[in-house]
């Protein structure tokens, strides 16, 4: 009995380690992953407007602009789009406007709401024909603003901390109890995580990488998942968020490599010079398309997904315009396509989650194992 306390004791304690590196591991991926850090390029006065009109989802000549309405809900933006509804001829958006926070050498840093440029020029800055922020007299400025994409990640990383601190209290508030609620659907995906992603490539060094590990995978799964619901933020499709995921990947890749792992690259054994001229920098080669296939595969996943549903859904509005007729008929195969691929889409959230956390416990397990822990992780499974 006390041996099994002593037990119960550890865990609660390796929880707690857990919880705090859990946080510490979210807001780095939060404050990295900003896809709005930019350097704007010099726009032209003719292509600005010094009052450009709100933002609506236009119709060119009276027709749906399939592409625009996609490209808008898959990309970033300087405020929320939730829905637009008609009015006097035109369409009116329903948008939560984010703050702005610009810098440029002329007027330092600015703060504003985006919905602030709709009704004039603020120090120097406007919008474009585009929608876009730029400056009137052409310089370039850093946009550090906080997009839809940003707000996205901090939503989904303050879900994330209450969920691991949910689990947390519960063991330390049941020690000796079965776990309930949240804490046992935390413990069960923990486990899954731990046991299929991370043990099997990682061995002994499970429990020093598993905090990233889980982090990475719930961190991709719930932001898949919250992308999925109507105004969702397309965040895991933005490449500036997947490259900054696979860099943290690549740099506990070569900050826990060994000798052994660079000998294999640098210097192959038992291979001719001859073939080593070309061996070696294909090896090379290798280590950096790691992470870049990390990144491409959750960003081009993610995309597609989006893509899909929304290129069916938009075929009921270009078909209506030809005829309400054909509007109808088609929309009974827009819909039913588009359900089984949104269907298929959760599916995928969790899997593409699972893929890019296997990926990178495969990827490190081979720079931090040398000769002699490779042969004991081999053995220890075979027992």
């Amino acid at each position: 009995m006390c041996e099994y306390l002593c037990a119960t004791k550890k865990r609660v304690i390796a929880l707690k380690v857990l919880k705090f590196k859990l946080f510490i591991t979210i807001f780095l991926l939060s404050v990295f992953s900003v896809p709005a850090v930019s350097i704007a390029e010099e726009h032209n006065s003719d292509n600005q407007t010094e009052n450009s009109v709100p933002h609506e989802p236009k119709e060119e000549d009276g027709k749906f602009n399939a592409k625009k309405v996609i490209l808008e809900h898959i990309s970033d933006s300087h405020e929320w789009h939730f829905f637009s509804y008609p009015s006097d001829g035109g369409y009116k958006d329903v948008a939560l406007p984010l703050p702005c926070i610009l810098y440029n050498d002329v007027n330092g840093f600015s703060f504003f709401l985006f919905n602030k440029l709709h009704h004039g020029s603020i120090d120097g800055y406007s919008l474009n024909a585009e929608h876009h922020i730029g400056r009137s007299d052409g310089e370039g400025f850093y946009d550090l603003s906080i997009t839809k994409n940003v707000t996205a990640m901090l939503i989904s990383s303050i879900l994330l901390i209450w969920l691991f601190r949910t689990a947390a209290k519960g063991y330390t508030a049941r020690p000796n109890q079965a776990p309930t609620g949240i804490q046992n659907l935390m413990e069960v995906l923990v486990s899954f995580v731990r046991d299929e992603a991370a043990k099997p490539f990682l061995g002994n060094k499970t429990d020093k990488y598993l905090p990233y590990l889980l982090t990475v995978f719930f961190f991709i799964w719930i932001n898949n998942m919250l992308g999925l619901l109507p105004g969702g933020a397309n965040v895991t499709g933005n490449i500036a968020v997947t490259t900054t995921l696979a860099l943290f990947t690549f740099i506990l890749i070569l900050t826990g490599s060994r000798k052994h792992y660079w000998m294999h690259i640098l210097n192959p054994p038992g291979i001719p010079i001859g073939v080593k001229l070309i061996l070696v920098p294909v090896e090379i080669l290798g280590i950096i398309t790691k992470p870049f296939a990390l990144l491409i595969r959750l960003f081009a996943n993610m995309t597609a997904g989006h893509l899909i549903v929304l290129s069916f859904l938009s075929m009921i509005f270009i078909f209506g315009q030809m005829s309400p007729i054909a509007g109808g008929g088609i929309s009974i195969f827009s819909v039913a396509f588009s359900t089984f691929i949104y269907l298929l889409e959760m599916l995928v959230c969790a899997l593409q989650a699972y893929i890019f956390t296997m990926l990178s416990s495969v990827f490190i397990s081979e720079a931090i194992a040398g000769s002699h822990d490779h042969d004991e992780h081999a053995t220890k499974d075979s027992h």
